[in-house]
Parts: C-alpha cells; sequence; structure tokens
C-alpha cells in the first residue's frame, strides 16, 4: 500500500506496508480519525513525523517513548516532544531538562520542540504512533507495536554504531531487537514523575551517547 514517508525509510519499510496486519492497522487508524475528529494525535499528516525528520541513512541516535501525548495540542509526532506554543511542558519533558542540565549543563528551554535533535539524526520514535485524547495507550496492541519492532529490526540489520536511549520498561524490553555487540543501549527508568527519581535524574545518557559518538568517529549531538 501507498504510505506517505520519508523515501529512504519507504525504500527500508516498502515491504512492512505489504503487511495484512499494518493494512488493517491503517484501516483502524484513519477509521478512528474519521470517526474522532479532532480527538486523535498527532495530526493525521503527522503520524510518520518521526521518519521525515531524520531519514535512514542519518541514524546516529534512536530514544524510544510509548505513545504520543494525549492532550489536545501537544503530540507532534516526535517522541517526549510538543509543539512550540505548549506551556507549561509536560513533567516527563521536564525531567529531561532536568537531567539536561545536571548532565551537561544545559539550562532548560522555553520551547519544548525537540525537532533539533531529530535534524541531527536522532530517531524520535514511540512504540505507538497515535492515540485518542485522553486516554493514554487508547492505540496500544492493534499492530503499531509489530511496526515499531520492524523498523528496529531493520535498523539493527543495515547499520552499526547507533545509541539506543530506552528510558522505561516497555522502551527496554525493545532492546530485544538490537545487537549489543554493535550498538550502545542505555536503558533507564522512565523520566514521569513517578520513575524518574528512581535513576533516570543522574543517568548521564546525554553525555555518554556524545562519548560514544566521538569514539565512532560521529559528530555528538548539540542537545
Amino acid at each position: 500500500m501507498d504510505v506517505t514517508i520519508e523515501s529512504s525509510w519507504k525504500a527500508e519499510l516498502s515491504k512492512e506496508f505489504e503487511q495484512q496486519y499494518f493494512k488493517s492497522l491503517i484501516e483502524f487508524v484513519r477509521n478512528e480519525y474519521a470517526s474522532n475528529p479532532d480527538k486523535i494525535f498527532p495530526e493525521f499528516t503527522q503520524i510518520f513525523r518521526a521518519f521525515d525528520a531524520c531519514s535512514f541513512n542519518e541514524v546516529k541516535v534512536v530514544i524510544l517513548g510509548q505513545d504520543p501525548y494525549p492532550t489536545k495540542g501537544h503530540a507532534h509526532g516526535l517522541c517526549f516532544s510538543v509543539k512550540s506554543n505548549v506551556s507549561p511542558l509536560p513533567r516527563s519533558l521536564n525531567n529531561i531538562y532536568k537531567e539536561l542540565q545536571t548532565d551537561v549543563g544545559l539550562l532548560p528551554r522555553e520551547s519544548g520542540d525537540l525537532n533539533h535533535w531529530a535534524e541531527q539524526g536522532v530517531l524520535m520514535l514511540n512504540a505507538t504512533l497515535t492515540v485518542k485524547e485522553g486516554m493514554p495507550e487508547s492505540h496500544a496492541n492493534m499492530g503499531w507495536e509489530i511496526f515499531t519492532d520492524a523498523v528496529i529490526q531493520k535498523l539493527n540489520e543495515k547499520k552499526e554504531g547507533i545509541v539506543y536511549l530506552l528510558w522505561g520498561s516497555k522502551a527496554i524490553r525493545k532492546a530485544e531487537n538490537v545487537d549489543r555487540l554493535t550498538n550502545n543501549i542505555l536503558t533507564a527508568p522512565h523520566p514521569s514523575p513517578l520513575s524518574a527519581y528512581r535513576g533516570f535524574f543522574g543517568c548521564k545518557h546525554f553525555s555518554k551517547t556524545n562519548e560514544y559518538l566521538a569514539s565512532q568517529g560521529e559528530a555528538e549531538i548539540n542537545w
């Protein structure tokens, strides 16, 4: 089936788009957007924005989230990121900014738009790419997880030296599809207020990412 997605990803995932689970998934998603106007996030045209913002060939870092923010006006297709006009910022994103400050000395930004990470080779991927307003994980177990597993598997087949930032148990489970000998997997509790104090704070994933990239001869991420 024809999927509107960045060309290098389309080439890599074209066989996945023909799988029956994916066709059923897209039918479900289209029906959800049609029957719940303005209540399914992100906007329909931004479902695959993580891929559009970071081509297959440019991926150096992968950050895995759970599903889009279920609050109207927040999600825009990049995990943990929000539209630039969102205020106050989601609490998980605030905690990410706190760790950035203690780890690399970066003062928190007013904007929660993390598109500048994607532009530098950070694939900001949620396990589930759509959600219904006010209902976290409402589109879980409909097929998105199979698709995002396939994305990780494709990266693992074709690329080495990627840093995987896996925060929380669900993201950590995705590491089953990654070769630990040829990539760098960094895990920590989720940055949500319920779990950040259990080890996300102090994980130093941002500096560790840049140390690894530098060791591979890659440009560091300007967080």
